[in-house]
C-alpha cells in the first residue's frame, strides 16, 4: 500500500485521535524497525525492536467492519513480528474504545497498564489510554 493509501484508509477508520497523514507514515516506514500488513480494506503497523514489536495503528475502513478483517489482521501483524524476531507484542488504546479492547482481548493481550487522561476528545474530555502485552511465542492466536 502507498502512503497515500495508508492516509486514507487511516482517516476513514480514525476521526480522535486525529488521522495521521501519508507524511507520517512514509515517515515511520523509513525506519527499517517499522512495517505495515494488510490490504485496502484493512491494515496495522508495527514497530520491532530487540524482542518486542509495539502495535502503532491498526485501521479497518467501516465499510468493511465485523467481517473478520481486524482479527486476521492483527494475526497477520503477529506472525510478520515474530518473523522479525518479536517475542512480545504491547499497544494502547483508548479505554473506551470498547470494540477495539475486545479484539485484542480475544486475540490474548491482557492490560498490564493505564495512562490517566492519555487521550484528549474534541470534546475537551479525556480518556485513559490502556496499555496491553502478549506474548508471541508459543500462542498461536
Amino acid at each position: 500500500m502507498t502512503t497515500e493509501a495508508l492516509a486514507r484508509l487511516h482517516a476513514a477508520a480514525f476521526t480522535h485521535p486525529r488521522p495521521w497523514s501519508a507524511q507520517e507514515f512514509a515517515q515511520l516506514l523509513n525506519s527499517p524497525h517499522v512495517f505495515v500488513v494488510g490490504d485496502a480494506r484493512a491494515f496495522a503497523m508495527g514497530r520491532v525492536i530487540a524482542d518486542e514489536v509495539e502495535l502503532l495503528t491498526i485501521a479497518t475502513d467501516p465499510a468493511h467492519r465485523r467481517q473478520g478483517l481486524g482479527t486476521a489482521t492483527l494475526a497477520a501483524f503477529h506472525d510478520t513480528a515474530r518473523a522479525r524476531g518479536a517475542a512480545s507484542a504491547f499497544l494502547e488504546v483508548a479505554a473506551d474504545n470498547h470494540a477495539a479492547r475486545a479484539l485484542y482481548h480475544q486475540a490474548g493481550y491482557a492490560q498490564t497498564g493505564l495512562r490517566k487522561a492519555y487521550y484528549r476528545r474534541p470534546d475537551g474530555q479525556a480518556s485513559d489510554a490502556v496499555v496491553m502485552a502478549r506474548p508471541l511465542l508459543h500462542l498461536a492466536k
